[in-house]
């Protein structure tokens, strides 16, 4: 049975009930600072700027790994009250970069399947 919705106006619509909340899943203060971390990352050790989407070329998983750790370290590190010669914010990013990127590639692999 699907619930519905009725407005004031008398327009109807299915119960968002079921369905994939991304608006409230969602900080768009994170996704903001997210953005801006990946676009500073852009800018390759070289200079050249690398397109904004090169991370679904692939990366392997042990890379997206070795460095979801390091980074999870530093964030650990400044919870736990020590200093640390990195940037939470920076780090917190990094951590959601990788952890993204290998829940990307395991998706992928699963649909190849």
């Amino acid at each position: 049975m699907t619930l519905m919705k009725i407005f004031d106006t008398g327009a109807s619509r299915g119960s968002d009930d079921t369905k994939l909340d991304y608006e409230a899943f969602l900080s768009p203060l994170s996704l903001q600072r997210y953005a801006e971390y990946l676009h500073k990352h852009r800018v390759q050790a070289d200079g050249q700027l690398r397109d904004s989407d090169n991370w679904q070329k692939g990366i392997p998983f042990p890379a997206y790994m070795k460095s979801l750790w390091r980074h999870f370290h530093a964030v650990w590190m400044a919870h736990r009250g020590w200093e640390t010669t990195t940037n939470l914010e920076e780090d917190l990013c990094a951590v959601m970069f990788n952890a993204q990127g290998y829940l990307h590639e395991l998706l992928k692999q699963k649909e190849a399947e």
